[in-house]
């Protein structure tokens, strides 16, 4: 990524003649651009590869500057994914500024239609880009791999979220590094970052909710963030993707308060008992809702909304939960609970001051310590670099009629499940990995949290509802999958037994696929 900044010497001659007719301001009032301003002489350019030249304010590149957020070079956003697929190197960091020009484009937009109609001022521009740059700064080590698998482990029970670690973190910051920030603007700030998170609180802009969507949307899924990082993704794993956030950008609007979009970009799969037929290039749906009939026309468009949900969805089957990822992630989780003792990595997590020092380059920290105490940690992920992964015996989707009052699977439900064998399984010989995949919103269908308009010239807003979308897509919006492993490769013959003894006990049947192949339970012995 290149970057320069502008020079902030103008021409001398206006320069002298400026100094005759105004007082000189004083050094400390010229180096404070107040909040929301742009001052180009000090506007920092950086090219991404994806949204290519990024304009960094100068509020934003105080917070950029410091060695807080620029910990998010060392911290991969797909943690270990790159050892499946290699292209997977990109970081939080430029995620960050993705984020924050996304949010800026999408503020942009809404103020070039709707700017005097909501009132969006310079400083509702400022507060949502910084959500934007700064939401992810509380990431732990090798993504959400530290919040969601290392710290239950250790501290049963655990709440803690890397939301609510980014505003810790971003008080630490403003006080360490005397940024000027008014209190008001701060809160608002922390308030867009945990806007979906387990910890959101009351808006502090009671008027103004659709801010609070742009960047982190509780109510229905649709934000900068997951446009910035399902392109991203899909782009550093080689997958395609017909996703474009602009079209998105492009048709929201706020109505009542609330962020709605274009009927055209939900999925056309739209369902009406009067649609008889239809032509695959070019059709009409009539949707009737609350005494509200809209004449729809659809062509060859791109459907925005569902390639949002099912594209993430994609990415979570495909990359994020690929067998071979949870496997090396279980190993690395194992790793960091022998060296958690020594190391005290979970202490870090409740501190701020001593979070920041936490990123993955921990794994290199474990490797070349002389200290005895970590020799297990160190032999797990030397098995890594050997590739000497957890063997993947075998996994099965949890029947649908079972998804509601699902459990997750333990290794102590693996062993307890073992009848007859040569070996004896013990539960430190058991991997689980509990996979769920959904659209964003648990077994709920996304699309009936979004509000739709017919056309800029309509003036109502309406959902789209389960009886008007169409059968042909799934009744369920959520998976769940449910995979084991053998730590040891002579021990996946016992172990898939056992697993398959397990699904016999709680469904009367073997719900996995495929029995686990012979070749690899004869390779094992």
């Amino acid at each position: 990524m290149g970057e320069y900044c502008a020079s902030p010497e103008g021409d001398s001659a206006l320069a002298a003649a400026a100094s005759l007719a105004l007082p000189s301001p004083s050094p400390e009032a010229a180096g404070k651009p107040r909040y929301g301003s742009c001052d180009r002489r000090c506007v920092k350019q950086v090219f991404d590869n994806l949204h290519g030249s990024i304009s960094l304010d100068p509020l934003a590149l105080q917070f950029v500057d410091t060695e807080e957020f620029q910990r998010l070079r060392d911290l991969k956003q797909l943690g270990l994914t790159y050892l499946v697929y290699p292209g997977a190197v990109h970081t939080r960091f430029e995620h960050s500024l993705g984020v924050y020009s996304l949010a800026g484009k999408a503020m942009n937009n809404l103020k070039t239609y709707q700017g005097e109609e909501l009132g969006i001022d310079r400083i509702d521009m400022q507060t949502v880009k910084l959500a934007g740059l700064l939401h992810d700064i509380g990431h732990g080590p090798f993504s959400h791999l530290f919040e969601h698998e290392f710290l239950p482990r250790v501290i049963p029970g655990s709440t803690w979220s890397h939301e609510h670690m980014s505003v810790l973190l971003l008080d630490s910051i403003v006080d360490k590094h005397a940024i000027d920030i008014e209190d008001d603007y701060l809160k608002m700030v922390k308030e867009m970052i945990i806007a979906s998170s387990k910890f959101a609180t009351t808006k502090s802009a009671k008027d103004k909710h659709f801010l609070y969507d742009i960047v982190a949307n509780g109510r229905n899924g649709i934000d900068v963030d997951k446009f910035d990082y399902i392109d991203r993704d899909c782009r550093a794993c080689g997958l395609g993707s017909n996703f474009q956030y602009w079209r998105l950008m492009e048709g929201m609007r706020v109505m009542g308060d609330e962020i709605c979009y274009p009927a055209k970009d939900c999925r056309c799969f739209i369902y009406s008992p009067h649609l008889l037929k239809f032509d695959l290039s070019y059709f009409s749906i009539i949707l009737r809702q609350q005494n509200v009939t809209c004449h729809v026309s659809l062509g060859i468009i791109d459907l925005s909304i569902h390639k949002l949900f099912s594209t993430r969805a994609d990415l979570h089957r495909t990359v994020y939960t690929h067998a071979k990822v949870k496997a090396v992630e279980l190993m690395l989780v194992d790793a960091l609970i022998e060296a958690n003792d020594y190391l005290g990595i979970s202490l870090h997590a409740n501190d701020p001051e001593d979070f920041w020092k936490l990123d993955d380059t921990i794994i290199k920290s474990i490797e070349t310590a002389p200290n005895n105490e970590l020799k297990k940690a160190k032999e797990i992920i030397q098995r890594i670099r050997r590739r000497e992964l957890y063997k993947f015996c075998n996994q099965y989707s949890v029947p649908k009629d079972k998804l509601e009052h699902f459990k997750n699977i333990t290794a102590q439900d693996i062993v307890c499940s073992q009848k007859s064998s040569e070996v004896l399984l013990k539960e430190e010989d058991v991997a689980v990995s509990n996979v769920k995949i959904d659209l964003t919103r648990g077994k709920d269908n996304p699309l009936e949290s979004i509000k739709f308009f017919k056309d800029f010239g309509c003036n109502e807003k309406f959902p789209i509802t389960d009886d008007r979308v169409s059968h042909l897509l799934p009744a369920y919006n959520e998976d769940r999958i449910v995979r084991v492993y053998a730590k040891k490769p002579e021990l996946v013959e016992a172990v898939s037994e056992a697993f398959e003894n397990l699904q016999l006990r709680m469904y009367g049947e073997k719900t996995q696929v495929h029995d686990t192949p012979k070749k690899k339970r004869l390779r094992s012995n």
